[in-house]
């Protein structure tokens, strides 16, 4: 796609800084991935970079201040991965409610003994419970949209959405966040991690929540506090964990999680649901992350176009 215009040197290292410095100098564009970071000190080795475009959608790991105070606009890709990420959120709270994986574990186990329905614990009917979302941005819309065609009740809660959306989409609009977990059989995070959303789902909000509901996770694993959550699934406080993301990715082996993940207490064991940071895959989102980002980049480079642009207020000086 690119290859007669751009020249492109590639690291599977995670950091821009495992590149030669000559490579360096004369970058004039990256596209990186989640794990890499860009700070000032990296882009101290990088004069002649002019836009940043992230393989994705999520862009924490970049200082977009410091970017911006040097005229380098930071974009990203946010459309990639929104049916898969929706798709994913939905399959995890689906299988949860309806036992599959215990079931299939049970099965594996023992043949005979393991064929019994009564063994999964969180089996409910989706009609008239409460489908609640955090964050209806892009895929909390998809998911919204999802969990009605499953008869859930959908409520939300989203203070940067304007009035109306509620309206567009048949769902109820909640004005706070605590009155949202305190009704919610299925809690679904689908917010951007800022500041303002680290640990946004914690030991407070938690201690609002039923006894059976359960926290679906396909955001950025900082934004729901992983340990707490933990302690309250082991101690019959919440009903139910699935998740997608975690705070350490893998969870390193002394950590919380990784304990969990080979317990043998039943309300870990049968109440959790891990995958590995997967809810954006497929061979088509992969394609388009990577491409979208750097048509980004050769649309700015060739005449200044800019779209999906995310430290646009940090700009100085208006885009290059």
């Amino acid at each position: 796609m690119a290859g007669e215009r751009l020249e492109f040197a590639v690291s599977r290292s995670g950091s821009l800084l495992s590149f030669d410095r000559s490579v360096l100098d004369r970058a004039e564009a990256c596209a990186l991935w989640q794990q890499a970071e860009v700070d000032g000190a990296v882009l101290d080795r990088m004069p002649n970079c002019r836009i940043i475009a992230r393989c994705g959608t999520g862009f924490d790991r970049i200082d977009l201040s410091e970017a911006g105070r040097r005229g380098i606009p930071v974009c990203n890709v946010p459309d990639y991965g929104t049916c898969e990420v929706a798709d994913h959120a939905m399959a995890m709270a689906l299988a949860l409610i309806r036992g599959l994986n215990v079931y299939d574990r049970n099965i594996r186990a023992e043949r005979i003994q393991g064929w019994n329905y009564a063994l999964a614990p969180l089996v409910s009917r989706t009609r008239k419970r409460l489908f609640a979302v955090v964050g209806l941005g892009r895929i909390g819309t998809a998911v919204a949209r999802r969990a009605k065609a499953f008869d859930y009740d959908v409520a939300f809660f989203d203070p940067y959405v304007c009035d109306g959306m509620d309206i567009a989409l048949g769902i109820e609009r909640v004005n706070s966040l605590e009155a949202l977990a305190e009704r919610a059989d299925i809690l679904s995070i689908h917010t951007p991690l800022r500041q303002e959303t680290h640990h946004l789902v914690g030991a407070d909000l938690m201690a609002r929540m039923k006894a059976s509901a359960i926290i679906v996770n396909t955001a950025r694993g900082p934004c729901l506090d992983v340990d707490t959550a933990l302690d309250f699934l082991a101690n019959g406080r919440i009903g139910g964990l699935a998740l997608d993301v975690l705070e350490a990715e893998p969870p390193q082996s002394a950590s919380t999680m990784a304990r969990a993940l080979v317990s043998d207490d039943p309300r870990l064991r049968d109440r959790l649901l891990v995958s590995p940071h997967a809810a954006f895959y497929s061979p088509d989102a992969r394609f388009e992350m990577r491409a979208r980002a750097i048509e980004t980049i050769l649309a700015y480079l060739a005449d200044g176009s800019l779209r999906n642009c995310v430290n646009r207020e940090f700009l100085v000086g208006g885009v290059q």
